[in-house]
């Protein structure tokens, strides 16, 4: 993120009056994420502009010079600024509480560039074992092939992280919730270990947003999205963003994506911005539907994980940690894959999909599914087991949606 501001020809483009961030910053996040980092043109505009371009004209080449050495404010081209797109960085970053944000094309492209911008040959990772398919996939394949070890932790485990620190060790990464199991890192005591040993802490807070969770306040250094989630809400379009303070955003991640090109399309960008404006609204219903269903499935299915049960091994931390439960349930069947699908077979409201934080409600088969591309021997280290499901519970009336359960879970002999 480089700031909003325009000079010369461009010059329409202004700054919404009475907006800096030493107001911005003082506003609570359901207002930053309707207003936060907003800018208007002439015309006036109250919803956000969409600016479809790929390049940008320059009155002589002396500013298009100055622009590209830095010495001017100004947009030079679309993979590396656009005002859509950086409405959303500042809105992003106002509340997460960071200082920048850097938006991405989507949520794994910020992850990949949020670890490998920081990462050489020589270097060592630790990760927590419970993350989404893709995440495994990097710590485990992509980085070792460019000379990046990786160690593997139970994130759960605060000793296991400090254990696990060598001379090279460069990063911590984990998600909390994590993707599917839910496991909770204790955030403060983890990212404490890193501190006092030199070590960035990049955390993914996709299941909780800002609005649930600000890793950045428990000290961590970098926070990651997919911000196809619960920021756009709807299952409209990928996003992905990362966040962190100016130095980092500007002179480590800056260069990478700029240079590697996973950049945020202006529409999509602009669709995530309607989004948040009603991410509050959303996550804190649909947390509570989450919570209602997961009592209703608790007296059922031999398991179920959700953060704000009392029955989740983690309870006390999670709600010490969020404000709420978030959107995401995990159940445990006793009969394997078959049981897995044929309750998902026999569900008629909620949708079959691997996709979540959606408005609507939405439940898949881990193993066969997000992490089907990971072996029986790492899906089992990571509990993700034949009989597990991951539902995302969205924004119907939750006695709809525990209905249609009720008579699925019956379908299959629960």
């Amino acid at each position: 993120m480089t700031g909003l501001g325009w000079g010369g020809k461009a010059g329409a483009m202004k700054k919404l009056t009475g907006q800096d961030r030493s107001i911005t910053t003082r506003w609570r996040p359901a207002t930053q994420a309707i207003r936060g980092g907003t800018a208007r043109s002439h015309y006036g505009e109250t919803s956000e502009a969409l600016f479809l371009t790929s390049g940008y004209a320059y009155d002589c080449a002396g500013d298009a010079a100055a622009r590209f050495a830095g010495e001017q404010k100004g947009m030079t081209y679309s993979r590396l600024q656009n005002p859509t797109v950086e409405m959303l960085e500042e809105r992003i970053a106002l509340m997460e509480g960071a200082e920048a944000a850097r938006c991405m094309a989507s949520g794994m492209a910020a992850m990949t560039a949020a670890l490998l911008c920081q990462l050489s040959a020589g270097d060592h990772l630790v990760a927590g074992r419970a993350a989404f398919g893709s995440c495994r996939w990097l710590t485990d394949t992509l980085l070792p092939r460019f000379g990046v070890e990786s160690t593997i932790v139970d994130g759960r485990d605060n000793d296991a992280w400090k254990a696990a620190i060598r001379p090279n060790t460069k990063l911590f990464f984990f998600e909390t919730p994590a993707n599917p199991t839910l496991d909770i890192v204790d955030m403060e005591a983890v990212c404490r270990i890193a501190r006092d040993a030199g070590i960035v802490t990049v955390v993914d807070n996709a299941f909780a947003t800002p609005l649930l969770q600000r890793p950045l306040d428990y000290g961590a250094d970098v926070v990651a999205y997919s911000a196809t989630k619960m920021m756009d809400g709807q299952g409209r379009v990928l996003a992905g963003a990362v966040c962190g303070t100016e130095a980092f955003i500007n002179n480590t991640l800056l260069a990478f994506t700029r240079n590697t090109g996973p950049t945020l399309s202006p529409f999509n960008a602009w669709v995530v911005l309607k989004g948040l404006e009603t991410l509050d609204l959303r996550i804190r219903r649909q947390s509570e539907n989450a919570l209602q269903v997961a009592r209703f499935l608790e007296g059922r299915v031999p398991r179920v994980l959700f953060p704000a049960l009392p029955s989740h091994p983690q309870h006390e931390l999670a709600m010490k940690q969020m404000s709420a439960g978030g959107t995401i349930i995990s159940i445990y069947l006793d009969g394997g894959r078959p049981q897995a699908h044929g309750l998902l077979d026999a569900l008629e409201l909620v949708d079959i999909s691997n996709n979540i934080g959606d408005s609507r409600s939405l439940m898949t088969h881990p193993a066969s599914t997000t992490h089907a591309g990971l072996s029986a021997e790492v899906r089992a280290e990571m509990g993700v087991e034949e009989g597990m499901l991951r539902l995302n519970v969205g924004l119907e009336d939750p006695l709809d949606v525990i209905e249609d359960f009720d008579k699925a879970l019956r379908a299959v002999g629960l």
